[in-house]
């Protein structure tokens, strides 16, 4: 075997994070088809968009719809249009400078401020990995009749799928993904079509309504739906996994690149849209309209859909899906943890490793809350983890928006005056409702 490096391959200091995996996957030249260009590209856009379609996702949009019916599916749309932008701003990033956005904040900032970014993204990846175990205990509850404590520590063989997946190849890994996707989308629009929701209150609930600002309670599921929905680990994630395209590294095949990877997320990302709505509109049609407003819960929605839709197999539909997403979530939660490890500290471990660890942190509070309050208290913690995400945005948002306004790191790429001004502003929001909440939570 040649010694020479290959053509692709970043210097030691430009090391990437997932070594293995750049530059790995072929892109084909310039003559052919559009279509099997854009397919090369195709896949971090939907393991991007697992993060969107966790069950830390379920809990809120379920809360969301049956307590107040359609009026927060605009917040839904807001929030994923604010991921739609994000994300590609995130490949741009990742593609233009090849660093991820972990690298490059160790590249910029103080010792002292990546440690805080370090910490701030490791307790968005434990809140992130508690719903995941959650959920996927709770699905085994459901279809299978394990106890939630039992479900909780079996979810600790995913790291097995996640391994064996990472030594078969990226595009192994990505072809699960979108496999689990396609099983979520199917399972949610059987529910759909089976809810029969009223289309006239589905568009009064895409417009947005003044009291979900000055209603505290419905200002706390729509923060909870931002914070599931735009995920903060997502934006380190998808800045890595974009490299594994072997496309050109020059203007014209960092151009090429950027292009199709949006296309990528922004697809995959409608999907996630699809199954957040049809989350909240199932519930809002089968719960909010029928006297349940109070369901709030995966068990009990799980125990009410069937009956109340007609549906004989509408609650064992629901917990595949579930169990299909925790997954999914999964698998994209140790890769985001290993790229996020490696970008501020240097540090690698071995993927089980990694995965046990943030697992494992997740697993004793679900433990210790499952013993002391029962189902009832997993509900809370799954929806307080959501939050805690929501709080943990700005310390990603702001260092990426800041990155890609910077000539000096983007070069031509950087982005143009009024993207900047609707990043920034998409910045904003985030920071301001998060100011909102915890004024709300401490007053309170």
């Amino acid at each position: 075997m040649s010694d020479t490096p290959s053509p692709h391959t970043p210097s030691p200091e430009m090391r990437p994070s997932l070594p293995d995996a750049f530059s790995s996957i072929r892109v084909p030249g310039a003559d052919a088809s559009w279509f099997r260009r854009f397919m090369a590209f195709v896949g971090p856009g939907f393991m991007v968009s697992v993060g969107y379609m966790d069950p830390g996702n379920w809990a809120t949009d379920l809360q969301g719809g049956s307590r107040y019916g359609y009026t927060l599916l605009c917040v839904i749309m807001l929030s994923n249009l604010m991921a739609i932008l994000l994300q590609a701003l995130s490949a741009r990033l990742g593609i233009a400078t090849g660093r991820d956005l972990a690298q490059a904040c160790r590249d910029h900032f103080s010792p002292g401020v990546n440690i805080v970014l370090w910490l701030a993204c490791e307790l968005a990846i434990i809140a992130c990995d508690l719903a995941e175990v959650i959920g996927t205990a709770v699905a085994l509850q459901l279809l299978f009749g394990l106890p939630l404590l039992g479900g909780a520590l079996l979810s600790i063989l995913d790291a097995l799928v996640v391994l064996l997946l990472m030594n078969r190849g990226f595009r192994y890994l990505e072809a699960f993904v979108i496999a689990l996707l396609g099983i979520i989308a199917l399972c949610f629009g059987i529910q759909l079509v089976a809810a029969a929701p009223p289309v006239h209150s589905i568009m009064a609930g895409l417009l947005p309504d003044p009291k979900i600002v000055t209603t505290p309670g419905m200002l706390y599921v729509a923060i909870g739906i931002i914070g599931a929905t735009v995920m903060p680990h997502n934006l380190y994630l998808h800045s890595s996994i974009v490299q594994t395209r072997a496309y050109e590294r020059t203007p014209a095949g960092r151009r090429d690149a950027i292009r199709w990877t949006t296309w990528d997320s922004t697809i995959a990302l409608t999907l996630a849209l699809f199954i957040n709505a049809a989350i909240l509109i199932v519930a809002a049609a089968a719960f909010h309209t029928s006297g349940h407003q109070d369901v709030a819960e995966i068990q009990d929605a799980y125990r009410l859909l069937s009956p109340i839709l007609g549906l004989g197999m509408a609650s064992t539909l629901f917990a595949l899906a579930l169990l299909a997403a925790g997954t999914n979530s999964t698998i994209t939660g140790t890769l985001a943890g290993q790229i996020i490890m490696e970008g501020f500290l240097h540090l690698r471990i071995p993927h089980w490793a990694r995965r046990l660890l943030t697992r494992g942190l997740a697993i004793v509070p679900v433990a210790i809350v499952t013993l002391i309050y029962g189902n009832r208290g997993v509900g809370d913690l799954l929806m307080a983890s959501q939050v805690i995400l929501s709080l943990q945005l700005p310390f990603a948002v702001i260092p990426l928006v800041m990155f890609v306004s910077d000539r000096r790191k983007m070069g031509e790429f950087v982005i143009s005056a009024p993207v900047r001004i609707i990043s920034w502003g998409v910045a904003g929001l985030i920071l301001l409702l998060n100011f909102k909440l915890l004024y709300d939570t401490l007053a309170g």
